[in-house]
Parts: structure tokens; sequence; C-alpha cells
């Protein structure tokens, strides 16, 4: 590839930005131009913007310090001068659906960590190894906006990425009734220790909005496209509790599942084994070499031990065992700002790329 495309962060001092900004340092196709972020982070260079809360282990890149940190909300200034953006705002759900449908029409193909657009009918909300083919609902989408270049596409909510894929291997088996428990990092409330001493040696029992996207969203990957809009899946019927535990990163979760169709202990480990990274996907700068791992070992995955499985784009499963109640039960792991966020927004972007869209 001769020339990088010219990427723009909007909502680039956050956490999830931050780590946008990291995984894009020397990215052989991205080139960072333009951060952007509220109109009271303007102005300043984007080292000064982040210098008091910084929450990367890693330092911020050297040629990202001296960009100077733009206002998110002037689209038509910043469209001017990016290929695409991606988009990790900290907004109301009706401003940031407004502010990434202003970048679209402004021709700005925007790829989103944020959850305002996931369940727009002509959105994809990818994750490229499972439902990459839903990228292709692009076209209606434009249709529908009125533009040429300019799209959205969305990743998922963190929360999923744990056990979706885990299941996604085993549909051919009619997966019918799903629980799941997630135990979520501060992280993905966009905190550490630091500014959140209130979550050591404690446990919250609730997340607003989490639950409610991790019984619906999932439903959105394993649908068809029809009629110029992606169709939810009717089942498995889903429901959830999600925790906030005292860990850094990575999300683990506590699944049970029921099948139409039960398949054998051997036979679920290996799918999860061979299971097969589609061609389109598995060259991609980002994506994992190997995208589902089963432990044997009784006592792993662990959280601090194994959520940067191939530089936690993967997912890392373990404890299969039969239920009393559904047929089978697991454990199972993603890196939350990995493969839930930033990681996967930039794995959606290579694909977009990849398939002409950018």
């Amino acid at each position: 590839m001769s020339e990088k495309l010219r990427v723009g962060l909007i909502g680039g001092t956050g956490m999830v930005g931050q780590r946008l900004a990291i995984l894009l340092e020397d990215h052989p196709w991205f080139e960072v131009k333009v951060i952007a972020a509220s109109r009271r982070s303007a102005g300043v260079t984007y080292e000064e913007a982040v210098k008091d809360r910084w929450k990367m282990a890693k330092a911020i890149p050297e040629a990202l310090k001296t960009i100077v940190v733009k206002d998110g909300a002037e689209v038509e200034e910043i469209s001017k001068e990016v290929d695409f953006v991606f988009c990790a705002v900290s907004l109301s759900k009706e401003k940031t659906k407004e502010l990434e449908e202003a970048y679209a029409k402004h021709e700005v193909p925007v790829v989103s960590c944020n959850s305002a657009n996931r369940m727009v009918k002509d959105v994809p909300m990818v994750i490229p190894e499972i439902n990459g083919d839903h990228i292709e609902i692009i076209k209606s989408q434009r249709e529908r906006l009125g533009t040429k270049k300019g799209f959205i596409a969305v990743k998922p909510n963190c929360s999923i990425q744990s056990y979706v894929p885990a299941i996604s291997a085993l549909r051919e088996y009619n997966p019918k009734s799903i629980l799941a428990c997630t135990y979520q990092a501060i992280s993905g409330a966009g905190k550490n220790f630091e500014d959140w001493p209130e979550m050591l040696d404690n446990v919250i029992p609730y997340i607003g909005g989490e639950e409610e996207k991790s019984e619906n969203e999932p439903l959105k990957i394993w649908g068809q496209i029809k009629d110029g809009k992606i169709e939810d899946t009717s089942s498995p019927v889903i429901t959830t509790q999600c925790i906030r535990v005292p860990v850094t990163d990575g999300h683990l979760a506590a699944v049970f599942v029921s099948f139409e169709n039960k398949p054998s202990k051997e036979e679920i480990i290996k799918l999860w084994e061979n299971f097969n990274i589609p061609e389109a996907v598995k060259n991609l700068p980002s994506a994992p070499k190997k995208f589902l791992h089963y432990f044997e070992e009784a006592d792993r995955p662990q959280t601090k031990l194994d959520r940067n499985f191939e530089n936690g784009m993967g997912i890392s499963m373990g404890r299969l065992r039969e239920d009393k109640v559904y047929d089978y039960k697991f454990v199972c792991l993603s890196h939350n700002t990995l493969r839930g966020a930033a990681g996967g927004a930039v794995l959606i972007a290579e694909l977009l790329k990849a398939q002409g869209y950018l």
C-alpha cells in the first residue's frame, strides 16, 4: 500500500480513544492525522489534553503529541482532512447518533465504538470473524443517507465478545437458550483504580444498559440481510447479568447453554479449537492467528493471565462441563478494550479497507 489512509480520532482523549492512538501507532495502513474531542479540550496539543488523564501503560505516541486537538463538532472542517474516522465520544445516545450521521453525510466513513447506531437496521455491527459479510448492508445505508462514500459501521458491546464467539462456533447445533453472567473490568467504564478507588475490594452488581445490550446485540450479529435490512435472528433466547468487578482489563463470562441438537463435549471443543477465520479476515494486520482457544486446565482462563491471548484479540474458553439445568456450562474471556473496543474497531476498519469500502 503506497499511502496510508488519513484517520481522525473523534473522542481521542478518552480511554478508548487513547487505546486507538496506541494501536494506530505505526499501523501499516492507517495514520492518525486529526484528533478531536469536546470543545473544552480543543485548542491544545494532544499531550497537553491527556497529560493528567493518560491511562495507557505505553507512553503517548510521539507523532501524536503535538497534534492540536480539534472540536469534534467541527464536522465540515475535520471532514476535509481525513479519509475516515473512528468515533469514541462520550455523549448522549441522541447526540452521538447525530454526530456520526453528520460525518457520514459529509462523505466520511465512521467506524464507531459507540452504541448509538448499533441497532439501526442498515448499520453493520460486526465481529469480523463471525459476521463480516454484514458490511454488504452499507450499500443500502448509503442509499438512505444519500451518500456515495459516507457510512457508519459499529463494533458490538464489549460484554458480548467473550461469549458470542464461543457460541457462534456451535451454531450448527442450534443453541436455543443462553444464560450469561459477565464479570466486567473497570476499564469498561473508562476508569482505573486511581480515579475509581471505591472499586477496590468491591463488586457492583449493576452496569447501566449493559444487560439489554448483552441480550439483544447477539441476535443482530447472528441475523441475516434481507430487503436492505439486517433482520435479527429469533433464537436463541438470551438472559444476562452484568457485574462490575475489581480488575483492570478483561471481561469474564460464565455461560450456560442448551441446544436443540445437543453435541458432545468432544464435538464442542473440536469446533472451538478448529474454528476457521474467514479468508477475508485472516490476513488483516490486527487479526489473531488463532481466534478461539480452549484451556484444559480446571482454573483457566484467568483474567490476569489470559486476557492478552493473541495480543488481546483472541477469545479463551474453559471449564466446559454438563449442567443439571442447561445442557452445558463453561467460562470464557475477552480483553474488553482490545477485542471489545479499540482493537475490534481497528479490525473492522481493516476489513472495510480490504473490501474496498475505505
